[in-house]
């Protein structure tokens, strides 16, 4: 029997001045295919309640690691948080964002995991792996 996971994902990009609006909301839904961008006062919003599209990707690109690494990093009780390189979204690749901003900002991603808890739920977006590959937790 598989988990049934409750989670609210919200997406945040600055939309600059110079870029096309429809091609940030493409970055996302390259990322985030279940996200419907709305834009708002220079920035995009999008809410999803799953990341099994993103974690899809995650697996394809074989980043799983960096993943798990990243979330576990910026995990706050049942929430974690983490930024994508927007150019890498507009190639419909996973590029986490660490350090400095890039100059047009990155996308923003913050999970609040509701059921059953933020690490199972880690757990089932970025598995961990063994050799590369990854391994069920059971």
């Amino acid at each position: 029997m598989s988990v049934v996971y409750s989670v609210d994902v919200e997406i945040t990009v600055p939309v600059n001045d110079t870029e096309v609006t429809d091609r940030v909301a493409d970055a996302i839904r390259n990322l985030f295919p279940e996200a419907d961008p709305t834009h708002r006062e220079g920035k995009l919003v999008a809410e999803v309640h799953t990341l099994e599209g993103f974690s899809e990707k995650l697996h394809q690109a074989e980043i799983l690691d960096t993943a798990r690494s990243v979330f576990f990093d910026n995990l706050s009780g049942d929430t974690f948080a983490f930024d994508l390189k927007k150019q890498a979204a507009f190639e419909g690749r996973v590029n986490f964002a660490v350090g400095e901003t890039a100059e047009l900002g990155d996308i923003h991603v913050a999970v609040t995991v509701r059921e059953p808890d933020a690490e199972s739920y880690i757990d089932a977006v970025a598995p961990p792996t063994e050799d590369g590959k990854p391994v069920d937790p059971e």
